[in-house]
């Protein structure tokens, strides 16, 4: 299993944080890498350049002697998002803390930085949401009566000078397409270098300011138990934050 982890065929920037005895595995993807590639060619774009089977959420490659080997992916983020994203060396892992997400065991918290500051130094976020896909991308929106979504948020760095930017811990309790984006823009606070939900006026001034051209929201930390072979298992893992996080003081 030590020569597994060492021979993985890892993407540009990425790298592995950690894995246990088990098979778990925690991996940090810098901004613009894909979780997977979603179209033929798109490998030397993702979390590893292997090619990745949609129908059974994992990755495959050969190795130099011959033999064949298989990653389990069990989270996402979008590609313009950084952070941690996990992975399982079995399928029977893979089943099993895919079973903590369904039932919202997984805790993960989010980085961000964003224009202005909120009023309250910690607030619970609570949305309807609607999630569609238009011409192969996922679009979400505020809309009464569709998918319940929750978030807490709490002021880390609130905002000094101009432009006035904060850098807010946000943790969803709901894992919904793009929540957390759309709930800092419907607040007012929209992500600096969200080129979907986001202010583009203020991203193209800040980009010009500071150099920072990124969609600033980070997966810095995420942790939890799971069953296995009769024991529990502890699993916690962070990912430093990103150089550009710190443009802002």
């Amino acid at each position: 299993m030590k020569n597994f982890w060492v021979a993985l065929p890892l993407g540009r920037g990425v790298e592995l944080l950690q894995h246990d005895a088990n098979g778990l595995a925690a991996f940090s993807k810098p901004a613009g890498v894909l979780s997977h590639p979603n179209a033929p060619g798109e490998e030397p774009r993702s979390l590893l350049t292997a090619n990745y089977v949609i129908a059974g959420e994992y990755f495959e490659w050969t190795t130099g002697d011959g033999a064949k080997q298989r990653l389990w992916l069990l989270n996402r983020l979008d590609a313009a998002t950084s952070g941690v994203i996990l992975a399982a060396a079995s399928q029977e892992l893979a089943k099993e803390v895919r079973t903590q997400f369904k039932g919202k065991q997984v805790k993960k918290t989010y980085a961000a930085l964003v224009f202005g500051t909120p009023s309250k130094a910690v607030e619970l976020w609570r949305d309807m949401l609607l999630v569609e896909k238009q011409g192969g991308r996922i679009r979400t929106a505020v809309a009464p009566g569709q998918m319940p979504s929750e978030s807490r948020m709490s002021v880390v760095r609130p905002g000094r000078g101009e432009p006035k930017i904060s850098l807010i811990k946000l943790e969803p309790v709901t894992g919904r397409s793009h929540q957390l984006r759309v709930q800092c823009a419907k607040r007012h606070f929209p992500i600096i270098g969200d080129q979907t939900y986001g202010d583009f006026a203020r991203n193209r001034a800040f980009a010009k300011q500071s150099g920072v051209k990124r969609l600033c929201l980070h997966s810095y930390e995420t942790s939890f138990s799971y069953e296995w072979n009769g024991r529990s298992y502890d699993f916690a893992t962070q990912a430093a934050m990103p150089a550009e996080f710190t443009v802002v003081r």
